[in-house]
């Protein structure tokens, strides 16, 4: 029986074809996991060492990398951040190369870029903010191994809102410096934070421009490279530690008949000077009160902008809230010295300042109206200079509320003052449009109205007080002597003053009608779409970045002051938080003042080379949009953030955007306060710095001899 035949596997005798082809397949085999290993390594080496590879930035910054976010705008876990998975690596080059092929928008299109138009799966990477609080369970393990891998995780948003925020910021926020150096800006990325850096360059004429700054300023400071060794020490004044410079004139204050501190403590209780015989039955009732003798007032409407002249605790200005206005409001630094310090910790906005030989800080025709209750200002001695300086500043149109002693009570010195006030206002062509008296106050009110135009002025019998020369320009205030003579009102309707500003809130968010197309605007931009541009861009940084990336719990925010306002656009975005923003213009800044006004805020005129007029430890939040490059040219930088340093409150926030050389710089000056850095962002040599002031105090003292009474 034929037995079958068998090929046996391992016959040594094979034919040399059957040897070749299978060479040939352990050949191809190996190359090909080879090649799959070659593309693997190579597709996540960039993703890993820009993850954990601290930033080399040109300009000093030392920023660490968080964690790509996914889709959801989630920060990956530890155990998915090298995975191997080849398809993601795939996916995530092919973004990368289709970033690059994105055009960057023109600087003067900066303010154009939307945030809504940013693709959400866009693999950006982010500065480090440093966390306030530390995470617990299995979130603080992964934070542990973060850190050492030189990376620090991202919370998301929970539940309780700002504060679960607080450590985050955007995913649109930024691009960072090594991404910038190895691809060029995709039109639609880069977040609200490097549009604001766009608008600012623009505002400065160009980044070049700032730079040639920095360099003239190194010549004549040390290099920023240099490491300063700050030395702190505290103030020993007679003031302790209320002590505000320039304010505190021991000369002055010896002259004062009175020199107690704190007078009006009551056992346990704090009685406020002037608010228990003004308003008996709440400021409230006393508000509306007004507006019944006198509707045109429309108070939130018509009437926005107060100025409240002699303002004792605030209580008017405080209440004024409550009916949407809001309310300048000074006092000087006397026997009830601590009134205006009173009215900070409210948290009612106040300024110590006194109407004395200068003209107040404000521009010309701005306050909608302008208020005094039983504040015994002299009005009508020597000529009539501090009236008329109210003159000033009020609008045409607007209201003079008067409810001091002499408009309701008989005594001689009363009927005096009451019938000097009379003569003088008559003369100034103020109406007396009314004058009633409060039963249940027992007090009464009388309300003036400044004219619209110029008939009564030209028809006076006696040119006293006189107009002011034409050369003399209204809105000039810093530091400008009194001087009793009038302004005449606007007659072309183009120009600020003719016209009553549209109602509130309407104002707020509408260019002024006298901002003409023919204007450039600060930015660069025809006025009126600068201004646009300028708000609509604010709004996307503060609903984008602030209120959730800076490690701000803005539920403990209520004074906030902007040391750069421009047209009071970073005020604006904030109307609907529960704060109010000084806006401050420095003097050597274009003089927007008037515009901020115009839309419904308000603010002051500002040399930051000097201190500000107000107490210690008064405001909450800080913000300096490229202020202290422009400052360090001519003040002392350490001075300046001293001053912060003073006006701030123990654990009150700094947000500072500049260059990047002088974010190096205040950083290091903050760190040497023992500050808390909880942001550094920088890009393109642009930088943004958020920090918390601590409560330290150095040991060292040092005797201000000019500032103690002996």
């Amino acid at each position: 029986m034929a037995q079958p035949r068998y090929t046996r596997i391992d016959n040594t005798r094979r034919p040399a074809s059957s040897y070749c082809s299978t060479v040939t397949i352990v050949v191809f085999v190996a190359l090909c996991l080879v090649g799959i290993w070659m593309m693997t390594s190579s597709s996540l080496g960039p993703d890993q060492s820009v993850d954990v590879v601290p930033l080399d930035n040109k300009d000093g910054i030392k920023n660490q990398m968080t964690p790509p976010e996914d889709a959801a705008g989630e920060t990956p876990k530890e155990e998915k951040k090298g995975d191997g998975d080849e398809s993601s690596s795939k996916e995530e080059k092919t973004k990368e190369e289709s970033t690059s092929s994105g055009e960057t928008k023109s600087e003067t299109e900066g303010l154009k870029d939307n945030p809504e138009e940013e693709n959400p799966d866009s693999n950006e990477k982010q500065t480090k903010p440093e966390t306030e609080d530390n995470e617990s369970g299995e979130d603080g393990e992964n934070q542990k191994k973060f850190e050492a891998d030189g990376i620090e995780k991202k919370s998301s948003d929970d539940e309780t809102g700002n504060e679960g925020a607080e450590t985050k910021p955007e995913k649109e926020n930024s691009k960072t410096n090594v991404e910038q150096e190895s691809q060029p800006k995709n039109e639609t990325s880069g977040g609200a934070q490097l549009e604001l850096v766009n608008e600012t360059i623009a505002q400065n004429g160009s980044f070049s421009t700032q730079a040639t700054e920095s360099k003239k300023e190194k010549e004549a400071q040390k290099s920023s490279g240099d490491q300063i060794d700050f030395k702190w020490k505290v103030c020993n004044t007679t003031a302790g530690p209320d002590y505000i410079p320039c304010l505190d004139n021991v000369q002055a204050i010896r002259s004062l008949k009175s020199t107690k501190h704190y007078e009006h403590l009551t056992g346990e209780y704090l009685t406020f000077p002037g608010g228990g015989t003004q308003f008996k039955h709440g400021a409230l009732h006393y508000i509306d009160f007004i507006q019944e003798s006198v509707s045109d007032i429309a108070w939130g409407k018509r009437s926005r902008v107060v100025l409240d002249v002699g303002c004792g605790v605030a209580s008017f200005g405080g209440f004024l809230f409550d009916r949407d206005v809001i309310t300048m409001s000074l006092a000087p630094k006397d026997e009830h010295e601590a009134q205006v310090q009173f009215a900070l910790e409210r948290g009612i906005p106040a300024i110590s300042a006194v109407m004395g030989t200068t003209r107040l800080p404000f521009p010309g025709r701005v306050f909608d109206i302008v208020h005094c209750a039983r504040c015994r200002v002299p009005w009508h001695i020597e000529g009539g200079k501090l009236l008329l300086e109210l003159n000033r500043v009020l609008r045409p149109g607007g209201f003079f509320v008067w409810s001091a002693t002499p408009v309701y009570q008989k005594k001689t010195e009363d009927v005096g003052i009451w019938k000097a006030m009379s003569e003088l206002t008559k003369k100034m062509c103020w109406e007396l449009i009314s004058i009633n008296k409060d039963k249940i106050n027992g007090i009464g009110v009388a309300t003036y109205k400044k004219p619209t135009s110029n008939e009564c002025y030209t028809s006076r019998s006696e040119q006293n007080p006189p107009i002011c020369a034409e050369s003399d320009d209204p809105n000039a205030s810093w530091k400008v002597p009194l001087q009793a003579c009038m302004h005449t009102a606007p007659e072309d309707k183009t120009q600020r003053g003719s016209q009553w500003p549209e109602q509130w809130p309407a104002r707020l968010d509408k260019p002024p009608y006298w901002l003409s197309s023919s204007q450039t605007g600060v930015y660069g931009k025809a006025a009126p779409e600068d201004f646009s541009a300028d708000y609509e861009h604010w709004k996307r940084v503060v609903t984008k970045s602030y209120l959730k990336g800076l490690g701000i719990n803005w539920g403990t925010v209520r004074n906030v002051m902007d040391m750069k306002a421009v047209y009071g656009g970073f005020a604006a975005a904030l109307r609907e938080m529960k704060v109010w923003v000084m806006n401050v213009v420095p003097i050597d800044s274009p003089d927007t003042l008037a515009i901020i006004y115009e839309r419904g805020l308000f603010g002051i005129y500002h040399d930051w080379c000097e201190s500000f007029s107000t107490y210690p430890r008064s405001y909450d939040l800080l913000h300096a949009d490229h202020l202290f490059s422009k400052l360090k040219q001519r003040c002392n930088l350490t001075a300046v953030v001293a001053e912060v340093d003073r006006v701030l409150r123990p654990e009150g926030k700094l947000i500072v955007r500049d260059d990047a050389e002088t974010i190096q710089e205040v950083e290091a000056i903050v760190k040497a306060m023992k500050w808390e850095v909880r942001m550094t962002y920088s890009k393109e040599k642009e930088g943004l710095l958020s920090v918390q002031k601590s409560i330290w105090r150095p040991e060292e003292v040092e005797t201000l001899t000019y500032a103690i009474a002996t």
